[in-house]
């Protein structure tokens, strides 16, 4: 499907179902998120990475949460679609803002329980491994969607998830980044525990060479 999508570019990645809140003060988003009030339009946040635009998330205003005396807002958003850009212009018509041309992939948001509770285990581990508690809501509604801000992903590898279509491959993916970043928290962990050794007495438990054979 190809539809055209007022744009408003930010260096980020905004997720299908994620709320955002957008701090709007550029007077050509202003003008956007007066059109997006009166028309009830959507607009695209399609991710500026490594001076690129090509894949994005359609996103739907849901409040303003403040409208301040200098002409500035503070507004509450919806990801809705992921798309791909076809065209983009730097200006719509006779407006001040971006817009383009983009097609919606096809996403399959619900996965397989098996994977789903793969993935609840992991991100308790991550969390444990790192000492703090969870800071997002594991229920019914859990998904790769809700964890993609709290893995400790980079933005290159947010965008990747990005442009995965299937939610059991999105699952996959973070529970191999998970592993790693478990691994390596573990390594961490292990290193500051030699480093607080230092300069102590150290016991250790005896060998027992008996078996041993030397070639």
């Amino acid at each position: 499907m190809i539809a055209s999508l007022p744009m408003f570019p930010l260096e980020l990645v905004a997720f299908p179902t994620e709320k955002l809140a957008l701090h709007i003060f550029e007077h050509r988003y202003q003008q956007l998120l007066a059109d997006c009030e009166e028309n009830d339009m959507t607009f695209g946040i399609p991710t500026y990475l490594g001076k690129n635009l090509k894949f994005g998330t359609e996103m739907q205003l849901v409040k303003v949460v403040n409208r301040n005396a200098d002409g500035s807002s503070d507004i509450l958003c919806k990801g809705m679609r992921v798309f791909e850009l076809i065209d983009f212009q730097n200006t719509v018509e006779d407006r001040l803002y971006a817009g383009g041309k983009v097609r919606f992939l096809s996403n399959e948001l619900k996965g397989s329980e098996s994977k789903n509770r793969a993935l609840r285990s992991s991100i308790k581990k991550f969390y444990n491994a790192l000492g703090v508690g969870i800071p997002i809501k594991i229920d019914d509604d859990f998904s790769s969607y809700t964890l993609a801000h709290k893995a400790g992903l980079t933005l290159d590898q947010e965008y990747e998830l990005l442009q995965i279509t299937t939610e059991d491959e999105r699952v996959d993916f973070l529970i191999s980044h998970l592993k790693v970043m478990i691994t390596t928290l573990s390594a961490v962990d292990r290193t500051k525990e030699l480093i607080a050794l230092n300069g102590h007495f150290k016991y250790f438990d005896p060998l027992d060479f008996k078996d041993l054979n030397v070639k």
